[in-house]
């Protein structure tokens, strides 16, 4: 077996990284969906949608991010994204609790991390908390179930500004 020795950063460079905002958002996390194809049978032309289920979940980042609205920052940022999915009813039983083969923290089921990363980031954009999403060059995204009484459904937005030194 190989092993092969990697460095997350550059050797003769230290990043710096200055949390700048945590922001909690309430609500039911979902995924940026894909855009959907379709060749209309008629005129045989196609074309390309959103099906735009994520509008309302963006909107609920839009209004809880409103302190960053307009910001535009200009300089690299690090994300880290910690997402609470609600659990299914079959997660507990009748009194409340969680059963014992219930998961207790990781998510593994859909949304896929990456969809609902791509949301919130595409919610910021939109309300211009940054130029552009491309000087997000630093994204952690973590998906657990809810902790009831503990961590509700949402998401936890921490953004911090990212600088290089030379140690």
């Amino acid at each position: 077996m190989t092993t092969i020795n990697f460095r997350e950063e550059p050797p003769d460079r230290v990043i710096i990284r200055v949390h700048l905002h945590t922001i909690r958002i309430y609500g039911s996390p979902k995924g940026q969906p894909r855009p959907r194809a379709f060749v209309r049978r008629s005129t045989g032309r196609a074309g390309v949608y959103d099906p735009g289920t994520a509008e309302g979940w963006k909107g609920d980042i839009a209004r809880g991010c409103e302190t960053l609205e307009g910001r535009s920052m200009l300089y690299p940022i690090s994300v880290t994204l910690t997402f609470f999915m609600p659990r299914p009813k079959m997660h507990y039983r009748a009194n409340g609790t969680l059963k014992a083969k219930s998961p207790v923290y990781c998510h593994t089921n859909k949304p896929d991390a990456d969809n609902l990363a791509k949301a919130v980031l595409d919610a910021l954009t939109g309300i211009r908390a940054w130029h552009d999403d491309a000087l997000v060059s630093e994204l952690v995204v973590r998906k657990y179930w809810e902790i009831p009484h503990t961590h509700a459904p949402g998401c936890i937005i921490r953004i911090s500004k990212m600088s290089e030194t030379q140690p």
